[in-house]
């Protein structure tokens, strides 16, 4: 899996901490937000292309994953990552911004778009399903069991275990069949190995709770477009289709080959959706 060349990294400073991001490009912004166990570095095969088309792009390390600002209060809840995505926008002085988020950057993408209409102009999701429409289940509480385990105390130590192994085990998990190369944990290895950084994101799970947050009850009127992966090992089809009900604006849903990191295992489908979206044109059904 090759790599692009390394894009700039700097450092903005929000309302509320001072967050590390990576960019490429000039043009109308958007703001790429990254999941667990992840960084930025995860858009390394989407974001040169997508500013290959006229874009700006921007990529934080969400609060708390190195090199970004660990929040003293410990606050990781789903409603203040939302608001980390719109003070961001505001930081880069744009009055607006396309937001694409993957797993927990998801989650927190959809809470940027309801409580935040005028600050994100599109909205892009992959991987995760609108949380307010998931509905528990036995085969979904087993594949969420990490869920509770990292809520657990000592999960920060069991996580970075044997140089992360965990790390591994989840990627092959949500992605089955996918044969993920060493080197694809490089970047994240680093990052959650920085001085209360594992902590950090355990955090993300000791946050969250199994209702949806109040910034996910607002139903977003934004034009948005779900990528969900057909083999992913967390979300069926189903869950993907019902988050329809969350939205009073233009809404596609796309299942395209992959699993839960779709666009790592498979850019090219992706893309082919992805751009014509960003650019407002209407993409073709696979």
């Amino acid at each position: 899996m090759s790599r692009a060349p390394d894009p700039d990294t700097t450092r903005i400073k929000t309302r509320a901490l001072e967050l590390a991001c990576l960019s490429w490009g000039t043009g109308p912004l958007v703001v790429m937000i990254h999941g667990f166990p992840d960084t930025p570095r995860t858009w390394d095969l989407i974001g040169p292309r997508v500013a290959a088309e006229g874009f700006r792009v921007v990529a934080p390390y969400t609060r708390g994953i190195a090199p970004s600002e660990i929040p003293a209060d410990g606050d990781y809840r789903n409603d203040t990552l939302g608001q980390d995505v719109l003070d961001l926008i505001e930081a880069l002085g744009e009055e607006s911004a396309i937001v694409v988020g993957h797993d927990f950057g998801a989650a927190a993408a959809y809470t940027a778009a309801g409580v935040g209409p005028e600050r994100v102009s599109r909205l892009v999701t992959l991987a995760i399903p609108h949380p307010a429409t998931l509905k528990p289940s036995l085969g979904g509480l087993w594949r969420a069991r990490h869920f509770l385990s990292h809520k657990l105390p000592g999960a920060a130590r069991r996580f970075a275990a044997r140089d992360f192994a965990q790390m591994r085990t989840l990627y092959e998990r949500w992605s089955p069949g996918f044969a993920w190369p060493e080197a694809e944990f490089e970047h994240a290895k680093n990052a959650y190995s920085a001085p209360g950084c594992t902590d950090a994101a355990m955090g993300y799970y000791r946050c969250l709770r199994f209702s949806a947050s109040p910034g996910l009850r607002t139903r977003i009127a934004v034009p948005t477009l779900i990528l969900g992966g057909l083999s992913d090992g967390v979300a069926s089809a189903a869950d993907f289709e019902a988050s329809r009900s969350r939205f009073t604006g233009p809404i596609e849903v796309r299942m395209l080959p992959g699993g839960h990191f779709l666009h790592r295992e498979h850019p090219e489908p992706c893309l082919e959706v992805l751009l014509p979206f960003l650019k407002g044109q209407a993409s073709q059904p696979a």
